[in-house]
């Protein structure tokens, strides 16, 4: 089996200022998605938008988003991925809609440059607000039926 969908994980800025132990919790909560909705963790390649950290931690200039976007597009081009799904608003606004709103648009699909996309909330918001948990695994579910409904046109 190959790369059935890329994660795009604009780390939030957060993530690098977090010690290695909650960084592995928040890896760790996206794997336990995974396996609940029995997603192989193999089918699924993890990229960053951003290749190195914003100075004092803050969100990322657009100007350094753009600086690492034609890497990310060779990442993409290289693994084709069915569908692509952004970790959070910062990957969303960048790479669905600048005005993207992560509480109000999660779980939704969009067609941008060929591939199918759609975001979900970042693992580490998750940790902070427990009660967007299960409309993360609502989401998660979402794509794997979009997963599997692909697979079966590609079987026709």
């Amino acid at each position: 089996m190959g790369i059935e969908y890329l994660t795009l994980y604009a780390f939030s800025t957060e993530n690098w200022k977090r010690p290695k132990q909650e960084v592995d919790a928040i890896m760790k909560l996206l794997d336990e998605y995974l396996y609940a909705v029995d997603i192989p963790r193999e089918s699924v390649y993890i990229a960053n938008i951003l290749k190195c950290r914003p100075p004092k931690n803050r969100d990322p200039l657009p100007a350094e988003e753009d600086a690492c976007m034609d890497f990310l597009r060779r990442q993409v081009k290289l693994i084709n991925p069915k569908i692509i799904v952004c970790l959070g608003r910062i990957s969303a606004m960048r790479l669905i809609r600048p005005d993207y709103k992560i509480t109000k648009e999660h779980g939704e699909w969009f067609e941008r440059g060929g591939y199918l996309m759609t975001a979900v909330y970042h693992p580490a918001a998750l940790l902070r607000d427990p009660r967007k948990k299960e409309d993360m695994l609502e989401d998660m579910k979402r794509i794997k039926a979009k997963l599997e409904e692909l697979a079966e046109k590609e079987n026709l």
